[in-house]
């Protein structure tokens, strides 16, 4: 079984201030691109994994929270790498959610047609 999963966050890094960040936008832009191949391909989307913290840290710059690249300085805890905060964290799960309810709806339409068909 071949399981096909997401790693945004990784090959999403650069440095800013001095600090070791990701940006938003291109996580959630390749999260996007990852399920827009499924669903021009057929194929399942199998997971997602991305690095988040439930805390209120500025690691990661952009999404709804509007964390800038001089804010970076005020809350960046990591030790490692930059994590979606919990607002970032949030904002990217009820995106995957949209994608994941498309996705069903899709389904469902086509097997409700394909049983149409077979009558």
């Amino acid at each position: 079984v071949v399981t096909w999963v997401c790693d945004p966050m990784h090959g999403n890094t650069e440095s800013c201030n001095g600090f070791k960040t990701r940006r938003y936008e291109n996580v959630r832009a390749e999260v996007e691109a990852f399920f827009d191949v499924h669903d021009q391909m057929g194929s399942v989307p199998g997971g997602v994994h991305l690095e988040m913290t439930g805390d209120n840290v500025t690691e990661c710059v952009g999404g709804g929270s509007q964390v800038s690249e001089d804010d970076l300085n005020t809350r960046y805890h990591t030790h490692c790498d930059p994590r979606l905060n919990a607002e970032q964290s949030l904002e990217m799960a009820f995106y995957v959610a949209s994608r994941l309810r498309q996705r069903k709806e899709k389904i469902a339409k086509q097997k409700k047609q394909h049983i149409s068909l077979a009558f």
